[in-house]
């Protein structure tokens, strides 16, 4: 016997549900252009189709190509993020950029999911991302003032939006909820110890499998012992990812084992992702060729690397930016419990 269906999104009485949570993501979409605008960013609107689609090995993109006039054809790829193209912006000098992006994302579906969402991205040049640390916790506080909710919820956890964010480097989460030296396992150039770190994740019943990379460890550590305990009664920022995964960022100074990039976490949602970002091509393309053998080596497939980007980061200054995940934050901020709730017209299922 079939199960029944849901009823279609356009439903009328499935869009009564929904269109309270979509009136308040207006609100929200309109408060934070008026936010950026007021401290003179400039909204930027970057092309949709890529010759590449982003460089990161677990980032899945949509393809398509592009077929010209006299019938030549050439690959192109809807975009995973606008980063690419904000930042050849900041090379032809821009100072200071947002935008609120749609992109696609393939392998990708669930309750906080969908295969095409929005980013809001912006970028600060010649600004620390300690910075873009405190625009993330003005937009929460953002949304809740447009939403009139005085706290997020999300699956049975709250967080003020209100409350300044915990900052936890990713060193200090891995001791405290792992009881593992993570720096231990990473050496001063870098590279990493696969031994070392699957040694001690088994010691704390995390499971390894034999072909497990250090990455993959890492990844499983933080998702099971790390990621449950952040944003809890406030907003976490988990920063100083070691530098083999940040793969658009730069080094920290004072420890170049550590990059500088930031995860924002509320209600244990991660909804940002930010940068003091990477302006050395020569470093940029070192680290897109090894992301693209792991994504071979993972999934048979790689991407093309954008040359006139890796061009333009000779121009670029240095700069700080950030991508938050709009829906994301419409959902925290309204309480709505699955992604769909907050999408004029979600994509349909394959």
């Amino acid at each position: 016997m079939s199960q029944p269906t849901a009823s279609p999104w356009w439903d009328k009485d499935r869009h009564a549900d929904r269109r309270p949570f979509l009136l308040a993501r207006n609100r929200i979409t309109a408060a934070v252009r008026g936010w950026f605008g007021a401290r003179d960013f400039v909204e930027v609107e970057t092309p949709a189709l890529q010759v590449s689609p982003g460089n990161e090995a677990h980032l899945h993109a949509f393809a398509t190509e592009a077929v010209g006039i006299a019938g030549e054809r050439a690959p192109l790829y809807l975009r995973t993020s606008p980063e690419f193209a904000a930042k050849k912006l900041l090379a032809a000098g821009e100072a200071r950029t947002f935008e609120i992006a749609r992109v696609w994302r393939n392998r990708e579906r669930g309750p906080l999911h969908h295969p095409e969402f929005t980013l809001l991205e912006w970028y600060r040049a010649r600004e620390p991302y300690e910075a873009v640390m405190a625009d993330c916790a003005a937009l929460l506080a953002l949304a809740a003032e447009t939403a009139q909710a005085k706290a997020f919820g999300f699956r049975g956890r709250a967080v003020d939006p209100f409350a300044a964010p915990e900052r936890v480097t990713l060193a200090e989460a891995f001791a405290r909820w792992a009881g593992i030296d993570l720096l231990a396992t990473v050496a001063a150039d870098g590279d990493t110890d696969r031994e070392a770190l699957a040694g001690a994740a088994r010691a704390t019943r995390v499971r390894v499998a034999a072909d497990d990379t250090w990455a993959d460890v890492f990844s499983r550590v933080l998702v099971e012992k790390v990621e449950p305990r952040l944003g809890d009664g406030r907003a976490t920022v988990l920063c100083e990812y070691p530098v083999s995964e940040a793969a658009l960022a730069r080094p920290k100074a004072a420890d170049p084992r550590v990059a500088e990039r930031f995860e924002l976490y509320a209600c244990g949602v991660e909804l940002a992702n930010c940068f003091g970002e990477l302006t050395d091509p020569a470093e940029q393309r070192r680290r897109f060729e090894a992301e693209m053998a792991e994504k071979a080596r993972v999934y048979a497939e790689r991407y093309p690397v954008d040359e006139d980007f890796l061009a333009a980061l000779e121009h670029m200054p240095q700069a700080s930016g950030g991508a938050l995940g709009l829906d994301r934050l419409v959902m925290l901020a309204t309480g709505a419990s699955h992604i769909e709730q907050v999408l004029w017209a979600p994509v349909a299922e394959p």
